[in-house]
């Protein structure tokens, strides 16, 4: 007995020292597999002859071993030991040959290989790595386009299911994209499965496009690590609409001809070449300051001479890109300086010039308001009455219908200012406070009363007239008042006030009623008087009528002699 048991401590003592030493001298052995694949392990011992059983074992990353298949060599049985992540997936080799399927990414451990005799064991330690190739990098949440000189979002580039983790890499035009402040900008981020410890990769560019990116294809690509080493996978490529602005327009006279006469007619095409392309312009006509909008033509039907001078279009959007061409019928220029609205203070000095260029001789009328001034207007200094919409307009007289004009529409600003006055009634019984305002914008009155008093009517303005207008209120006071008038626009507040007193009210109420006793006791003495003057009268007119028709009798007959007299005498 004692013979037999010896050899079987001796075993168990050397099982046990197996379990945690790895003998030296045998190296480490690697055994890549694919993610889903069946990891196949060699035991790579030679099988000795009094070989009793093999095992199979795994470390813990603290370095106990988890023992998870065993077979006898005498038996010809196979067991394996009851370890969850495990249950189905073995297969032990009648050469102690491992198969694990289904591989995973927590198979990847130190897997030893135990042959044990009766007086010895021997062990072969095998690392296993397992790979998963990432799926094909896609490039999504693309920009719909970018903008030239903007730093924006290409895009994502994504892959996934991955292990290890892969890298990313962007190309432009199959160039490699590196980090660059303000132009180029790169994050990367990975995530990890916890159920599959699979990786998902995603970079981020932002990117800073130039017209040079035209048409240019953008990529992506994953490199990871498989069982045959280093692969990369690149994505379909990318190609991105590039907005810029327009940097040039074009204008173009159609048809194209050597000479345009009067009667003709004549297309201006105007053109940008940005992206997108601009779609509507201002067509700019000779001596005309406002822009007409229209699509990329305007045309102008049956030419006369006014239409001579330089056309020109720019865009809509208030770019200073202008295009230009000459187009020569006859001509007609003016220049009005200054010209649209012009604001100035009252007092201040404008000169105003309007300028004729033509090919003959040309006449020039001033407007304002729509009448015709009798020279050119000449501010030394600007009253509120100059302020108005002055035109300038020229004529050729031996060409019916050509002409050119140009406005000033003049606006003169003023401070207000205020001027008080007062008319007592003459019956006493109120006063009226005129407040006499000038300025421009027109200012706002405001009234305000001291002391107590009845207000008859609060306010009467007359019209605006030329910077001109007066407010007035009527007062009864019962005492001493102060009315202050306050004029405010939006240059200035001015306020003046003035003292109204109760008792030249009732002074003035004693002598106007006295003067009026006066007046109707005249006028009744005048009626009697008048009465009595008119009764006389016609009384002696009844006697005089006779003595009238009498001597009217005599007066005819007086004058027959007289012409009887004379037909002798000649």
């Amino acid at each position: 007995m004692a013979s037999k048991a010896a050899p079987s401590c001796r075993l168990v003592f050397c099982l046990l020292i197996s379990a945690a030493v790895l003998r030296p001298g045998l190296g480490l052995y690697t055994v890549s597999s694919t993610y889903g694949d069946t990891i196949i392990m060699p035991c790579r011992l030679d099988v000795p002859q009094n070989l009793m059983f093999g095992k199979w074992k795994y470390e813990k990353p603290d370095g106990s071993p988890v023992f998870i298949a065993f077979r006898s060599s005498t038996k010809k049985s196979v067991q394996y030991d009851d370890v969850p992540e495990y249950k189905d997936r073995l297969s032990l080799s009648e050469n102690y040959t491992l198969s694990i399927s289904n591989a995973r990414i927590s198979d990847e451990k130190r897997f030893v290989c135990m042959l044990v005799t009766e007086d010895n064991v021997f062990e072969a330690p095998t690392i296993v790595k397992v790979f998963k190739q990432p799926s094909k990098p896609e490039i999504v949440s693309k920009a719909p386009f970018l903008e030239t000189e903007q730093l924006k979002k290409l895009g994502d580039c994504i892959s996934k299911d991955s292990y290890p983790e892969g890298n990313i890499t962007w190309y432009r035009s199959g160039r490699v994209l590196q980090p660059l402040e303000g132009v180029v900008d790169i994050v990367f981020k990975k995530e990890m499965d916890p159920v599959t410890q699979l990786y998902t990769m995603t970079s981020s560019l932002d990117y800073k496009t130039t017209k040079a990116d035209i048409q240019m294809p953008f990529t992506c690509s994953v490199t990871y690590y498989g069982p045959s080493g280093q692969k990369t996978v690149y994505s379909e490529q990318a190609v991105f609409d590039i907005y810029y602005p327009t940097e040039e327009v074009i204008l173009q006279v159609l048809p194209p001809r050597s000479a345009i006469k009067e009667g003709d007619n004549i297309t201006l095409k105007c053109q940008g070449n940005g992206n997108p392309p601009p779609e509507e312009f201002f067509f700019y006509l000779p001596g005309q300051p406002e822009g007409i909008r229209s699509s990329h033509t305007y045309t102008l039907t049956d030419l006369r001479r006014n239409a001579t001078g330089v056309y020109r279009c720019s865009l809509t959007d208030g770019n200073s890109l202008v295009a230009s061409t000459a187009v020569t019928v006859h001509y007609l220029d003016l220049s009005l300086n200054p010209s649209g609205e012009v604001t100035k203070q009252i007092g201040d000095a404008l000169p105003v010039s309007c300028t004729i260029s033509a090919s003959r001789n040309a006449t020039v009328v001033w407007m304002k308001d729509n009448t015709r001034l009798k020279s050119s207007p000449s501010f030394s200094s600007l009253q509120y009455q100059d302020a108005g919409n002055y035109v300038c307009e020229t004529a050729l007289q031996e060409v019916e219908g050509l002409k050119k004009r140009e406005s000033l529409t003049l606006i003169v600003e003023g401070k207000p200012q205020i001027r008080m006055t007062k008319i007592i009634d003459p019956r006493g019984l109120s006063k009226t406070v005129i407040c006499h305002v000038e300025g421009f914008p027109k200012p706002a009155i405001q009234w305000t009363i001291t002391g107590s008093g009845s207000v008859i009517n609060q306010t009467e303005e007359s019209p605006y007239i030329n910077g001109k207008y007066y407010s007035k209120i009527i007062i009864s006071p019962e005492e001493n008042v102060t009315l202050t008038c306050t004029a405010e626009n939006q240059l200035e507040r001015t306020v003046n006030s003035l003292n109204v007193s109760a008792n030249e009210n009732r002074e003035k109420v004693n002598d106007q009623a006295k003067l009026i006793v006066g007046i109707v006791v005249g006028l009744l003495l005048a009626a009697l008087v008048a009465g009595v003057v008119y009764w006389l009268y016609m009384k002696k007119s009844k006697t005089a009528s006779k003595h009238v028709n009498k001597d009217l009798g005599n007066l005819e007959e007086n004058k027959k002699l007289e012409e009887n007299n004379h037909k002798t005498e000649a």
